[in-house]
């Protein structure tokens, strides 16, 4: 419990789970320490079916869009959006007096910090990416405090309160398990070696596709695979490793991540930040094919992280060949050597309890306003 008199804060988290994953964690601990919190969403359907585990929190959403180009003709709608996001956001705060707001990135987030700042509040922004994104260099601005997960974004920032916290990881995902416990209750062979391959939250096409053409190449490697892949190409991953005689296991979503990767001894995945910090927490090594159309190309830098750290292998998507894809699984599957390296230095990179640390910079900003 918290030796801070309990205040009600405002967290703006929705649009990806990048950003509401990490904010659910933010909001979880404060909850833990006896202060209330309301949740600021987009209308998307992710956060809608991942709220629907936390009916404890209270949650308002926006009617937000992503910001076009100046020139577009959509930055009109996006402006009128903006602007209607912000007269909810002060008529909520009329109502409900929150003493913060925490912004976890993305448009879902400015109009609510920008609300914050008109009324008095002091705001926050966490940054969980190595190139921040526009709405957060937008909201930097008129923000009291800038979070990151990454040390490397701090120069993005000159001139503003920095403090570097970690990207927290959602509280729901439990601790490691034993290896041979997590591939029985996924039944599956603990006598082989498990590759994971995921995509995020929303599952990546990319990732998919090229597994798919290098399945009948990897079925020379002894290995079973679990294989998260969005809801949309489950049938057809497991026709691929079916005919190809490839232990598998294809699901869409798994609400158990700490069995999956509890199980894995390698992962090839996406290098968004929340992904990230979990694949350091539980010690992964990775083959990270970055999603290319990223904004500013930040999963690339995500993964240069990561990469020149020697925790995981850098393969850009247009790369992703069958050829050079059978190459890493292979070399990395049958190293363990390497595996242990690419672990350690996984390892190495994990920020221990951010949650806690953006938890924490959120009561020392309302304490400063208090004695202030």
């Amino acid at each position: 419990m918290s030796t801070k008199a309990p205040f009600l804060a405002v967290i703006a988290c929705g649009g990806t789970g990048g950003h509401l994953f990490p904010g659910l964690a933010v909001a979880q601990s404060l909850r833990r320490r006896g202060h209330e919190v309301l949740l600021v969403v987009s209308e998307k359907a992710i956060d809608s079916l991942a709220l629907r585990e936390h009916p404890e929190f209270r949650c308002e959403k926006l009617p937000s869009v992503g910001m076009p180009s100046f020139w577009s003709p959509a930055f009109i709608k996006f402006l009128r959006r903006f602007l209607e996001s912000l007269g909810v956001c002060r008529a909520i705060y009329r109502r409900h007096r929150p003493a913060v707001v925490l912004g976890m990135g993305g448009f879902t987030s400015t109009a609510p910090l920008l609300a914050g700042r008109l009324r008095g509040l002091p705001t926050l922004i966490h940054e969980s990416n190595a190139i921040p994104g526009r709405a957060n260099l937008l909201a930097a601005r008129f923000a009291t405090r800038v979070l990151l997960g990454f040390q490397e974004s701090e120069r993005f920032f000159q001139g503003r309160e920095l403090r570097v916290t970690g990207t927290p990881v959602r509280q729901d995902l439990g601790a490691a398990i034993p290896r041979e416990e997590a591939l029985l209750r996924l039944r599956l062979d603990p006598s082989l070696p498990t590759l994971l391959v995921m995509g995020g939250s929303q599952g990546a096409v990319g990732v998919n596709l090229a597994l798919f053409k290098a399945a009948p190449a990897l079925a020379e490697t002894s290995f079973q695979i679990i294989h998260l892949t969005g809801e949309k190409d489950d049938r057809l991953a497991a026709a691929n490793y079916q005919r190809e005689g490839i232990p598998h296991l294809v699901i869409p979503f798994h609400h158990r991540m700490e069995e999956l990767y509890s199980a894995a001894d390698l992962v090839v995945s996406r290098a968004g930040a929340a992904s990230l910090s979990e694949l350091a927490q539980f010690r992964l090594p990775a083959i990270l094919i970055p999603y290319p159309f990223a904004s500013d190309n930040h999963q690339l830098a995500n993964a240069k992280i990561f990469t020149e750290a020697g925790a995981a292998e850098l393969l850009p998507e247009e790369e992703a060949t069958p050829e050079r894809l059978v190459v890493l699984i292979s070399n990395i599957l049958t190293d363990e050597k390497r595996r242990l390296a690419m672990a350690e230095a996984a390892g190495a990179l994990d920020i221990k309890n951010a949650a806690d640390n953006v938890a924490d910079e959120v009561e020392r900003v309302v304490g400063k306003e208090e004695v202030s």
